[in-house]
């Protein structure tokens, strides 16, 4: 109810002031006609990069996570030029949600799908390769939306394992999360363990464990913006301690054999120190490297089928899911459940994945952190334009994210796990059809580090329980094939042995 009243005062109030003749501006985007000002579509558009800002220190420490199949590392390991494409994709896409669609929704490269194309794509290809496999996604998902066949896509992947996906990946990225964190290790005896020897050791991890506490502490007390302050703030009490403790990093050299000399409790990634410049002009050498054939040639058409499907199937359901939730928090739903324009935001967010790909920053997709600029007044596509700016200015900071260490940035990757996690009181757990392929997907993610094996063994599990009970008729034709064409992936490397 007081959020009603916010809009009512300002449609009366606007009205008042544009009735005789709105500006342009205000008819082009229906500001007043949606109970917003220009003002109001400003601040949200403000807070909304505000609260997603951390994708730019966290896609290039994501990205840059694993070498590919060569051994080489996304941009050769520079965070800069990568968080610089980050930016400008997400700049031009923010602006173009806005003009096309006109709905409050901002885009960047998407958490989970990043982790995905790093952990479960490039490590069987180059990483050009890898970022054509997400503009075929992307291709594919404008092609289903502008054939009207989404629509058999979304039906024939079961609601509830939907959900177990999004809840594997937050798992997974949780995991990733404390492992470059140094909080959780690979274990002596045992496969991991909590720090060295069971115990925690090194500046380094104190810095991530007080950030994940500011974090908890700002989120739990809504501030907004609370991601990006943590990562602040964590950061600056990291070049502190360097200063002062001169830790180093965690490889310092290596050894005549070649062989890695190892400091382990040294900073993970970045050795946090203030740069030489904070503005420079951005790198944007990303920009087209990526193949769209040479997948095909180096992993064969099955896995590159299985990998484009998984990166289609995590990317267009959390879209629907996202543009619904922010339509709902904006009150700009029909009585259908639909938002406005519907058709338009799920071409730009098709657009979107394509667009990732080519500048190798992964795909991007719609944010549902767009809820908060909504939340605080935003209600048309002005908002994600002013968005849109700022992210394009920000291709200017890139420098910065150079100082960022993975001990400041990853309690992030722990609070996105839990947003993912709390997904999962929507499966019915006393149906054993679904909860088994359910549990399945979500412990295989994080378990086997692999996102494809945990949707892979839900969907196998699913057939094979509908099929062992007698409800074969019930399984969608789609599924089906899906299911054979993963029992083809796992058994790949047995299958090749025998037919050659």
């Amino acid at each position: 109810m007081p959020r009603r009243g916010r809009i009512w005062e300002s449609t009366c109030f606007v009205s008042t002031k544009t009735s005789a003749a709105p500006s342009r501006l205000d008819a082009f985007f229906k500001i007043s006609e949606r109970g917003s000002t220009v003002a109001r579509e400003l601040r949200g558009g403000l807070v909304t990069f505000l609260t997603m800002a951390y994708i730019l220190v966290l896609n290039p420490l994501i990205l840059i996570g694993a070498p590919d199949k060569e051994g080489n590392f996304l941009a050769g390991g520079d965070t800069a030029v990568i968080a610089a494409c980050t930016a400008l994709v997400a700049g031009v896409l923010c602006i173009v949600m806005g003009l096309v669609a006109n709905f409050p929704l901002a885009l960047a490269a998407g958490l989970g799908l990043n982790a995905f194309v790093t952990y479960s794509v490039a490590n069987q290809m180059t990483w050009a390769d890898a970022m054509g496999l997400v503009v075929i996604e992307g291709l594919v998902i404008l092609a289903l939306v502008l054939t009207g066949f989404r629509e058999a896509v979304f039906n024939a992947v079961p609601a509830q394992l939907k959900i177990a996906i999004s809840v594997g990946i937050g798992l997974f990225i949780t995991l990733i999360g404390l492992v470059d964190a140094g909080f959780i290790r690979r274990g002596g005896g045992t496969p991991v363990e909590m720090g060295i020897g069971g115990q925690l050791q090194g500046w380094p991890v104190l810095v991530f464990a007080l950030g994940l506490v500011l974090l908890i502490t700002l989120y739990t007390r809504g501030v907004r913006g609370a991601i990006l302050i943590s990562i602040i703030a964590a950061t600056v009490l990291a070049i502190i301690v360097e200063k002062i403790a001169e830790v180093g990093p965690t490889v310092t050299g290596f050894d005549q054999d070649g062989a890695p000399i190892v400091n382990p409790t040294g900073w993970n990634l970045n050795v946090p120190a203030w740069p030489d410049k904070i503005v420079d002009k951005p790198d944007f050498g990303l920009l087209g490297e990526f193949s769209l054939l040479g997948s095909w040639e180096n992993v064969g058409v099955v896995t590159v089928f299985l990998l484009i499907f998984t990166l289609l199937l995590t990317d267009f359901f959390d879209t629907m899911g996202t543009m619904t939730a922010v339509g709902a928090e904006a009150g700009l739903l029909d009585e259908d459940g639909n938002p406005p324009r519907t058709k338009q935001i799920l071409i730009v967010d098709s657009i979107a994945a394509a667009a990732g790909g080519a500048a190798s920053v992964s795909s991007n997709t719609s944010y549902i952190e767009s809820t908060s600029g909504v939340a605080d007044g935003a209600r048309t596509g002005l908002a994600a334009i002013s968005t849109g700016v700022l992210f394009l200015l920000a291709t200017f900071l890139a420098p910065i994210v150079k100082i960022v260490p993975n001990e400041a940035a990853v309690p992030a990757l722990v609070l996105v796990g839990f947003l993912m996690m709390q997904q999962v009181k929507g499966i019915d757990w006393d149906d054993l059809e679904i909860a088994i392929p359910a549990f399945l997907t979500i412990v295989l993610m994080p378990f086997a580090y692999s996102i494809s094996a945990g949707i892979g063994a839900g969907f196998l599990a699913y057939v094979l329980i509908k099929v062992v009970r007698g409800k074969a008729s019930e399984i969608h034709a789609l599924m089906w094939i899906i299911a054979v064409l993963f029992v083809v992936y796992f058994a790949i490397h047995p299958l090749t042995a025998w037919l050659t």
